[in-house]
């Protein structure tokens, strides 16, 4: 991926904004607010981490949704958690020192939000948390710490959702850090979602609408280890002998799903590009995911969504989505899917899900004064 783009020249009037990305979510949750703040006139860094680094993780997503070269690019490259996070620290907070951005934007729960928001919070700057407040209560996640530590530093916690907005009002957080802007996923998928049913990739694979389910699996706890994964594989075996399965088959998951996938009416295919898995999952009759971000985006198109985990970190899925909480029990997600095949639930989309989440981030940036004017994160309000 291209490295440093072009310097741009700073105006007087214009904020100085970093914003970060590092891995596939975080692709479509910023170009929202990038867009919205350029077009507000704000000068925009976009700093790419490399937390995901290869192709088919990262270039083609770039490629997809029309996101111009990085400024930066750190190159963190993979490792432990805590490798990776001091690597993106290490590498993030000389941009921070020679940049002095007026705020950074972190996008989500992966690594790079972390870290990310570590150094800009100790530098002093304006911290916004896009998707703040959601929480999964499993603390055994890597992603909820992530979630709570970033939400802790930052002064704009941006909630998608209005669960999201309880959940930080219950653990205490000023009311002028707190805005419900929406779901940016969701303004990129309806940004996107005709030129990805235009795209072919349903007639490329032979697939007609609602003449499949498809599959995504990634989180570890569900792929690392045989003893985890084959029991899922197995309850997507029996799912699959009433309607064939097709499986972008994750990187970290590849060869232990080859091994353990022993019928022909599973499907695994390479990983899909942006537009392409958003045609697939539009066309699916069902979903079966252990993933958040289509837990949201099956909920926007209307498409049924089963979710192989224990806990949920986006419960407004389910309370007015059409997702339903299977768990890990291989006979309860069987019964799960043969119920939701035989009885859809009926399309339902939560509130200012509707396209403009990254405008409503930027008017609250731009309008949300200076380090030296707001009350910082340990302020308490008058």
């Amino acid at each position: 991926m291209p490295g440093q783009a072009a310097e741009r020249t700073r105006t007087a009037e214009a904020l100085r904004i970093i914003c970060v990305a590092g891995a596939r979510p975080n692709y479509m949750k910023i170009k929202p607010v990038m867009d919205a703040l350029e077009a507000r006139g704000a000068e925009v860094v976009l700093v790419h981490t490399g937390q995901h680094y290869d192709e088919a993780m990262n270039d083609v997503f770039f490629r997809d949704l029309g996101i111009r070269p990085p400024d930066r690019y750190l190159g963190a490259g993979s490792g432990s958690q805590a490798e990776q996070t001091a690597r993106i620290m290490l590498a993030f907070e000389p941009v921070v020192a020679e940049l002095a951005p007026d705020a950074v934007v972190v996008v989500g729960d992966v690594t790079s939000t972390v870290a990310c928001g570590l150094v800009a919070a100790k530098a002093g700057t304006l911290l916004a948390h896009v998707e703040a407040g959601l929480r999964s209560r499993d603390w055994s996640m890597p992603e909820e710490v992530n979630r709570v530590v970033v939400d802790r530093l930052s002064d704009y916690l941006l909630a998608p959702s209005q669960d999201a907005v309880d959940n930080l009002r219950a653990e205490g957080y000023r009311e002028d850090q707190v805005h419900l802007v929406g779901n940016v996923m969701i303004d990129t998928l309806f940004a996107n979602r005709e030129r990805a049913l235009a795209a072919g990739a349903l007639e490329q694979l032979g697939l007609t609408p609602g003449g499949y389910g498809l599959v995504t699996l990634h989180r570890p706890a569900n792929v690392d280890s045989p003893e985890a994964l084959a029991p899922l594989v197995g309850a997507l075996a029996k799912v699959a002998e009433e309607l064939p399965l097709i499986l972008p088959a994750h990187p970290r998951a590849a060869s232990a799903l080859r091994e353990l996938v022993a019928t022909d009416r599973i499907r695994l295919i390479p990983p899909a590009g942006y537009l392409d898995f958003v045609a697939l999952q539009a066309g699916a009759r069902i979903v079966l995911t252990d993933s958040g971000g289509v837990q949201e985006e099956t909920t926007a198109l209307g498409v049924p969504c089963v979710t192989l985990r224990d806990n949920t970190e986006r419960p407004i899925t389910v309370s007015e989505g059409t997702n339903i909480l299977a768990g890990l029990d291989p006979a309860r997600i069987v019964e799960i899917a043969q119920r939701v095949l035989a009885a859809p639930p009926a399309p339902r989309r939560p509130a200012l899900w509707d396209g403009h989440a990254g405008e409503r981030i930027a008017e609250v940036l731009l309008g949300g004064g200076s380090a030296a004017t707001r009350l910082r994160p340990t302020d308490l309000a008058d």
